[in-house]
């Protein structure tokens, strides 16, 4: 019983916060962001960059949104560099997903493509383009970030995992009751 009662409150956590997330999240200035993720993704992608991997995304636009913190980043490659911008004339491939499902990304607990054909991650524009993309997502090292940021991203995939699967768990149970 108290167990049931702490995955329920771990639900309503994992399915909530974004929405208590949201409303700051907009409030924080765009040079913050930038700097932050900017410095992450040259971290996260060290190797990538250094091998030339992201030279698909020269002179190309990836637009990423996190939809229901309403957050939107327009990212290029150019001059050995991740380049981030809040506008762009042209977006060349657009994902989108909500927050959860990026750290579920990020943590490994979820594939791009499983994702991708549950309608959890939307990819749309240019096809070869989001493919490159989401091949990169599928191999990204988290080894490059600071061990308390690789803490961070196992524990909160974790917790969000869990949370998520209790949702799935009760929907079922519910189900079996009523038939």
């Amino acid at each position: 019983m108290f167990t049931q009662l702490l995955s329920g409150i771990q639900h309503n956590v994992v399915t909530n916060a974004p929405k208590v997330l949201a409303f700051p999240s907009k409030l924080l200035p765009f040079f913050i962001q930038q700097k932050c993720l900017s410095e992450m993704l040259s971290r996260v992608f060290k190797e990538a960059i250094e091998d030339g991997d992201l030279a698909f995304l020269q002179d190309k636009w990836l637009k990423v949104s996190i939809t229901d913190l309403d957050l939107v980043w327009f990212l290029t490659f150019e001059n050995e560099a991740i380049v981030i911008k809040e506008n762009a004339a042209v977006t060349d491939v657009s994902f989108s997903a909500e927050v959860n499902e990026l750290i579920l990304v990020a943590g490994r607990k979820e594939d791009p493509d499983t994702l991708f054909f549950q309608r959890r991650l939307s990819i749309e524009g240019d096809t070869e383009l989001g493919l490159e993309v989401k091949n990169l997502l599928d191999n990204i090292e988290f080894d490059n970030l600071p061990p308390l940021a690789q803490k961070a991203i196992s524990h909160f995939s974790n917790f969000i995992k869990t949370g998520l699967a209790v949702k799935s768990t009760e929907s079922s149970i519910t189900h079996k009751a009523s038939v």
